[in-house]
């Protein structure tokens, strides 16, 4: 007996039907998207491992530490090093730079700093090279020597607050302005040279009260006015005013304050100075090199001169000096050179006469009669017709060795020395 056949629920068919449509969609949207995801990972580039880090640099010391972040900033501004200097500033051995030296610090254990840095002669040049951002950002530094090189602008003011720092030569550089006031900030200072530069104007007094200076060339500039009077205090055994535009006397002050004893050279030649010689010259125990040549003093030598026992080169030449050369000055013991050449002078002695044969005194172009290469009549008549005096004539007599009865015993002669301020009358 045949089963009737069932008929399907309406009601289950479709949602038969709709589970494999839905089924049906699922696998195929997911085949669709396994594909698309295989293809844009066949496309997308393979990742690259993060870059490694660089190995942390290591310092000799904290102080070396500075020094390397100061040099790696400023060297920029050097844009050209003709010498290739900057070649050997790399790694972080900085002592081992080209033109830097390196010290134990005081109160910082063994910890070595840059205690100077040695320029001389590099030709560095850049249109930003100024002393800022050098000088007084390294603390441990001592010296500063940059001579002929192309520095320019102004002294940083911070220079004050580097302790140990003792000598400053920017000689032969594009410095101009004003006399540099910040160096005066600089309490150590010992060694100051400023030379072959742009300077202009006056120069500070309180330059001369720098306790522990030894030497201060400011020659060739363009410094003017008076020469302070306060220039017997500097403690300073050198000092060249020379190829400035210096007016009025010599300061009397430079025999009776701490030049008495310190002062060894000193350079006034090549100014605008006037007035007479003051007789405190003479007071002058240790120097062995005064040289006042070209410039408009006049009146005689003052007798006091004859004291000057250490004296190796005296040169007046080129001014308006008159009268008797004495003869106590020509038997000075050590007078090597003695140059009065193109003055007035109208009368030498016969120890004086002495020298010329030997070629230490030269009177040319005086007014010497009975002496060859003597000026002209006419230049002689003319000089004396006008009236010359002194403000202290008296003065001139004076011999300050002698009127206490006091006569130093002269030492031995000796050999003429090389004149260390001579030296700085060339720019490198």
């Amino acid at each position: 007996m045949e089963r009737p056949l069932r008929r399907r629920n309406p009601l289950i068919a479709t949602l038969l039907l709709l589970h494999t449509t839905t089924t049906t969609t699922t696998s195929s949207s997911s085949s669709t998207a396994a594909k698309a995801a295989k293809k844009s990972n066949h496309h997308r580039p393979p990742q690259k491992n993060p870059p490694k880090k660089p190995p942390a640099l290591r310092f000799e010391s904290e102080r070396i530490k500075i020094a390397y972040y100061v040099i790696k900033n400023y060297k920029s501004r050097i844009e050209n090093d003709p010498l290739q200097i900057k070649k050997t500033w790399v790694g972080t051995n900085v002592c081992n730079y080209t033109g830097f030296s390196c010290e134990v610090v005081p109160n910082y254990g063994k910890q070595r700093g840059v205690s100077g840095l040695s320029f001389n002669n590099f030709n560095f040049s850049g249109r930003r090279l100024s002393l800022d951002g050098l000088v007084e950002k390294l603390p441990d530094l001592t010296f500063f020597h940059a001579n002929s090189n192309f520095f320019f602008s102004t002294i940083p003011k911070l220079i004050s607050t580097v302790n140990f720092f003792y000598e400053l030569d920017l000689s032969n550089n594009n410095f101009t302005g004003p006399f540099p006031s910040e160096v005066l900030g600089a309490v150590n200072l010992t060694f100051l040279d400023i030379r072959f530069n742009q300077y202009y104007g006056p120069i500070r007094s309180e330059l001369f009260d720098m306790d522990i200076i030894t030497a201060i060339f400011l020659n060739n500039n363009k410094f003017n006015q008076d020469i302070p009077a306060n220039l017997g205090n500097t403690p300073a055994r050198y000092l060249t005013f020379t190829s400035n535009e210096f007016t009025g006397p010599i300061p009397k002050s430079i025999g009776i304050g701490k030049t008495k004893k310190n002062l060894i050279e000193v350079l006034f030649s090549d100014n605008k100075l006037s007035g007479c010689l003051p007789m405190e010259i003479g007071l002058l125990e240790n120097t062995v090199l005064f040289n006042a040549s070209k410039n408009s003093l006049t009146g005689p030598i003052p007798y006091s001169f004859c004291c000057l026992t250490k004296m190796q080169i005296l040169n007046f030449s080129d001014n308006n000096l008159y009268g008797a050369v004495p003869e106590d000055v020509c038997k000075l013991p050590n007078l090597q050179r003695f140059n009065l050449r193109n003055n007035f002078f109208t009368q030498v002695g016969p120890i004086c006469r002495s020298l010329i044969w030997k070629d230490v005194l030269d009177v040319s172009g005086n007014c010497i009669l009975g002496l060859p290469k003597q000026r002209p009549e006419k230049e002689c008549t003319y000089f004396f017709s006008k009236p010359h005096s002194c403000p202290d004539d008296k003065s001139m007599k004076i011999i300050p060795c002698k009127a206490t009865d006091y006569r130093p015993h002269p030492p031995p002669p000796r050999k003429l020395t090389e004149m260390r301020t001579y030296a700085a009358l060339i720019p490198n």
